[in-house]
C-alpha cells in the first residue's frame, strides 16, 4: 500500500496537458498520449510533461540563443535553477522558471528520470527487521514448545495406554493446554502497545511514524543518510561574507547591491540580495514605501539578461545630486567592467574553491563613466542554525551522519565543513565505478562523510550498500529524488515541507523544521527498544522455564497442572507485562541490537536456573512437608503452591531483565511496578485462600514465603545475567562454537580493527600537520602586517 501511495503521488506531480506540434499547428494534447520524437513548447511556468531534449528555437519557430530557467530540486536537490541551453536535457516534472523554447521528446512514462525514481519505489517491498526478529524468537520458542509437547502425548499416550487418563483425548487436551500456555501468544501484543504507546509520545514532540515497526528500527539505526538540500540547509540563497575592495565596507556592498537589483524579482540571488540589505542596513528599515531608498533614487534600471550577464541601475543621491550608476552580475564581467582587477580575480576563485556563488558589484567614479569594483558578494545556501548542533549528537548516540545531495562536490564540500563534518564527501560516479568490486564500494561509503552530484539511482545504492555489510540505514529527504531511497531504507523519513511522494514513501515524518527532532526520535525510540527488549528477555526466559519444568515433572512425577492455573498464569502475567510500555527506560549511547543468539542463551541460562527453583519448591512441599502430589486427591495445596511459585518467581525476573546492568541502577515506574506487584498479590489471596480450586488453601506461611523467595531470588539471578552480559562477546561465541562462518567474521573484523587503527593513526599525523601550517602561517602572517604598519608610520 506504502508503493502504491507513493506511485500515485509522483503522478501528481507529472503535467496533465502538453502543447505539442501536431498537424502543422501547436495544440494541446494529455501527456499520457505524448511520445518519443514529439516536438513540444515549454515556456515560464510549465511542468515539463516527459524528458525531453531543447532545440534551440523559440515557439515561433526562429533560432534563439536564450536559455531555459529550469527548477529541478524536487528531482535532483540542486537548491538553484539551472540554466539549459540548446542540446541540453529538460526532465519530465521539472518547472520551467525563466524563458521559453522547443524541445523534441525523448523518454515518457517509466523510462523517465522521474519514471525510474516510481520503478525503484515499486520494486523495494522487502520485510521489515521487526517483523524478521518477532519471527526469529517466535519460531525459536514454538519450535521448543512443538518438541517438548509432542514427547509428552507420546509418553502419556503410552505411559497409560488402557486406561482413563490414556484416552486420546483427555491427552489431547493436557497437551493443547500446556501448548496454549507455553507459547507466547502476548508477545507480538505487547510489542505491538510498546511501540504504540511511543509513536504517541513521539507524536507529541512532533515526530509522526507512520509504519509502527519504524520505532523499534529507529532504535538500532547506525548510519543516518540525509539530503543537503532544505533538510540539512536552509534551501535558500543567503548573503555570507564578501570581498571587499580598499574603502568600502559590507554596508555599502549590502546598499550598492540593493540599488542595482530588481524589485519584487521572484530570481533567488535577487531575493537573497535584497533580503540581506533589509535586514542588515538601518536605512531600509522603517520605510512606509518598500521600493524607496532614504537619500537615494532610481532613475532608470535594466534587468539582467543572458547577454550581458549583468543589472545596471542609474542612481540620483538626494543629498548631493551626484548621478552614478551602480553594475551587479557574473564576476567575469564587472572585472572586466573596471579594467581588470588581479586580486578580485584570485577572491573570485578562492570563494569558487568553497563552493560559494560570486556577484560583482562597482560603480561610476563620481562625473564619469568609469566604473570602480566595490567587492564581491559571496551567496550560499546556509545550514540550518540546528544542524550541526543534530549531527554532533547523532555522532554522541553512535548515529554517523552521511549527507547525500545532487549539488556539485564543492559545494557539499563547504557545508560539510560549516556543519562540523569532516570533508571526505566523494562524486557519485564512486558508486557505479565499474573498476572497483562491490567490497571496495561498500568500504568507500562506510569511511565516506557523503556524496555529491547523485541522482535517485545513486542515493538508493548507497542504503542498498550499506545494508549489505549489516547496517540499519535511516534516510531523510523531501523531494521526489530522495523517494527510492526513503523507501528502501530501513527508516524513510520525510522533512518538514516535503513533496507528497518522499512523505508517502517514508515511515517517519517531521514536522518540525530541520533535523533537531529526530534526536528526539532516536532517545524515544530508544527507550521503546529496552522496553522490548526487556519484555522479549522475559517472556523466552519464562517460556523455557514453564516447559523444561512442565515436561521434567511429568515425565518424572506424571504431576500436571490444573488447566484454569495455567491459563490464569498467562493471562494475568501477560495482562501486567502490557504496563511496560510506560516504564523507565536507560537510554543506549550506542546504536541498540536485539543480539538473538545473546538473549536466547541468556534466556536457557535464566530458564535453567528458574527450573532448578521449582524443582526446589516442589520436593520441599513433597518431601519435607509431606504435601500430597495427587492431582484428584483431596489434598490439592501441591497445586496453589506451585501455581503461586510459577505465576511470581519468573514474573519477578521482569524486574533484572529490565537492563543489562543492575536492577537498582535504574528503577522501575511506579505504574509498572504497581502492575507487577499487583498480580502477583492477587495470585497470592488466590493461593492463601484457595480460591479456585477445593482443598487447596495453603494459609499465610507459604504464600508470604513464596513471594518473599521469589523477590530474593530474583535479586540473585540479576548478579547471573550481569556476567552472562559481561563474559558474552562474539570473540567467545567464535570460541566457544567454532563454525567456518564465525571463524571468516572474526577475522574480517580483526582485520577492520587493525586497518581502523592505521587510518586513524594517520589522519591524527595528518591534523598536526595542518594544525602547524596554521600556526605557521598565522606567525608569518602577523610578522607582514606589523612590518607593514612600521613602514606606513
Amino acid at each position: 500500500a506504502r508503493a502504491e501511495n507513493a506511485l500515485d503521488a509522483l503522478k501528481q506531480t507529472l503535467a496533465l496537458k502538453a502543447k505539442a506540434w501536431r498537424d502543422g499547428q501547436f495544440i494541446e494534447v494529455d501527456t499520457a498520449e505524448l511520445v518519443p520524437g514529439d516536438v513540444i513548447g515549454l515556456r515560464l511556468g510549465d511542468i515539463v510533461p516527459a524528458d525531453a531534449r531543447l532545440l534551440g528555437l523559440d515557439v515561433t519557430g526562429n533560432e534563439t540563443d536564450a536559455h531555459l530557467s529550469i527548477d529541478q530540486s524536487a528531482l535532483t536537490g540542486e537548491s538553484l535553477p539551472v540554466e539549459k541551453a540548446k542540446g541540453a536535457t529538460v526532465y519530465s516534472s521539472s518547472i520551467v522558471k525563466q524563458g521559453q523554447m522547443l524541445a523534441v521528446v525523448t523518454k515518457t512514462g517509466g523510462d523517465t528520470f522521474v519514471g525510474r525514481a516510481a520503478n525503484l519505489i515499486s520494486i523495494t517491498v522487502e520485510q521489515g527487521h521487526f517483523q524478521k526478529i518477532v519471527n526469529a524468537i517466535g519460531n525459536f520458542l514454538i519450535l521448543i514448545t512443538v518438541v517438548l509437547v509432542v514427547i509428552i502425548f507420546i509418553y502419556q499416550m503410552v505411559h497409560f495406554r488402557g486406561t482413563p487418563q490414556g484416552a486420546f483425548l483427555v491427552v489431547l487436551g493436557h497437551s493443547l493446554v500446556l501448548t496454549i500456555a507455553a507459547i507466547p501468544v502476548g508477545l507480538p501484543t505487547v510489542l505491538s502497545v510498546t511501540m504504540a504507546v511511543g509513536a504517541k509520545q513521539l507524536a507529541a514532540k512532533k515526530v509522526i511514524v507512520k509504519r509502527l515497526t519504524a520505532v523499534e528500527e529507529m532504535a538500532s539505526v547506525s548510519v543516518l543518510c540525509s539530503d543537503k538540500t532544505g533538510t540539512l540547509t536552509l534551501n535558500e540563497l543567503t548573503f555570507d561574507e564578501p570581498y571587499l575592495c580598499p574603502g568600502y565596507t559590507k554596508e555599502d556592498i549590502l546598499l550598492y547591491s540593493y540599488l542595482s537589483a530588481e524589485p519584487g524579482a521572484n530570481d533567488p540571488i535577487e531575493s537573497a540580495v535584497r533580503t540581506a540589505a533589509e535586514e542588515s542596513l538601518e536605512i531600509l528599515k522603517g520605510r512606509q514605501n518598500k521600493h524607496d531608498v532614504p537619500g537615494y533614487k532610481v532613475t532608470a534600471f535594466v534587468p539582467f539578461n543572458p547577454t550581458t550577464k549583468m543589472t545596471c541601475a542609474t542612481v540620483v543621491s538626494l543629498d548631493t545630486n551626484d548621478v552614478f550608476k551602480v553594475a551587479k552580475g557574473a564576476p567575469q564581467v564587472i572585472i572586466k567592467l573596471v579594467g581588470g582587477n588581479d586580486d578580485a580575480v584570485r577572491a573570485v576563485n578562492a570563494l569558487a574553491v568553497r563552493g560559494l556563488r560570486a556577484l560583482g558589484v562597482a560603480r561610476t567614479i563620481s562625473g564619469t563613466d568609469d566604473y570602480e569594483l566595490i567587492g564581491m558578494i559571496s551567496l550560499l545556501d546556509p545550514p540550518r542554525p540546528d544542524s550541526a548542533e543534530t549531527i554532533k549528537r547523532c555522532n554522541g548516540y553512535g548515529v554517523d551522519v552521511k549527507m547525500v545531495t545532487g549539488d556539485q562536490l564543492i559545494i557539499a564540500k563547504e557545508v560539510a565543513h560549516r556543519l562540523g563534518m569532516n570533508r571526505v564527501i566523494l562524486d557519485a560516479n564512486h558508486l557505479v565505478d565499474p573498476t572497483k568490486s562491490d567490497e571496495e564500494v561498500t568500504q568507500h561509503c562506510e569511511r565516506a562523510d557523503g556524496f555529491a552530484q547523485v541522482i535517485p539511482e545513486h542515493k538508493y545504492r548507497v542504503v542498498e550498500l550499506l545494508q549489505k555489510r549489516g547496517l540499519l540505514v535511516g534516510m531523510t529527504g523531501d523531494g521526489v529524488n530522495d523517494a527510492p531511497a526513503l523507501k528502501k531504507a530501513n527508516v524513510g523519513i520525510a522533512v518538514h515541507g516535503c513533496t507528497d511522494a518522499a512523505r508517502s514513501a517514508a515511515d517517519i515524518v517531521l514536522l518540525a523544521p530541520g533535523l533537531s527532532t529526530i534526536v528526539d526520535g532516536i532517545t524515544t525510540s530508544r527507550a521503546i527498544f529496552q522496553r522490548m527488549r526487556s519484555y522479549s528477555l522475559y517472556r523466552i526466559t519464562s517460556t523455557v522455564h514453564f516447559l523444561m519444568f512442565f515436561f521434567c515433572i511429568i515425565i518424572a512425577e506424571n504431576w500436571e497442572m490444573r488447566p484454569i492455573l495455567l491459563i490464569l498464569i498467562t493471562i494475568l502475567n501477560d495482562a501486567a507485562t502490557l504496563v511496560i510500555a510506560v516504564d523507565n527506560a536507560k537510554i543506549s549511547e550506542r546504536p541498540d541490537k536485539w543480539r538473538l543468539g545473546q538473549l536466547i542463551c541468556l534466556s536457557i541460562v535464566l530458564g535453567l536456573c528458574l527450573t532448578a527453583a521449582s524443582f526446589g519448591h516442589f520436593y520441599l512441599a513433597k518431601e519435607v512437608f509431606n504435601i500430597s502430589v495427587d492431582v484428584e486427591g483431596q489434598d490439592q495445596r501441591m497445586q496453589s503452591i506451585m501455581y503461586l511459585h510459577i505465576s511470581s518467581c519468573p514474573h519477578f525476573v521482569i524486574f533484572s531483565t529490565r537492563l543489562s546492568g543492575f536492577f537498582w541502577e535504574n528503577l522501575p515506574s511506579p505504574t509498572f511496578f504497581i502492575a507487577v506487584m499487583g498480580t502477583q498479590i492477587f495470585a497470592m489471596f488466590v493461593s492463601i485462600y484457595g480460591v479456585l480450586t477445593p482443598d487447596s488453601a495453603i494459609g499465610w506461611g507459604w504464600g508470604l514465603g513464596i513471594i518473599g523467595f521469589s523477590l530474593a531470588y530474583f535479586i540473585v539471578l540479576d548478579f547471573v545475567k550481569v556476567m552472562v552480559f559481561r563474559y558474552w562477546s562474539f570473540e567467545l561465541t567464535a570460541k566457544l562454537w567454532p563454525t567456518p562462518a564465525r571463524r571468516q567474521k572474526l577475522k574480517a573484523r580483526h582485520e577492520r580493527e587493525v586497518y581502523n587503527e592505521k587510518v586513524s593513526h594517520t589522519v591524527s599525523k595528518v591534523r598536526k600537520v595542518v594544525l602547524m601550517s596554521k600556526v605557521i602561517l598565522a606567525f608569518r602572517s602577523a610578522f607582514e602586517e606589523s612590518k607593514k604598519k612600521k613602514i606606513m608610520a
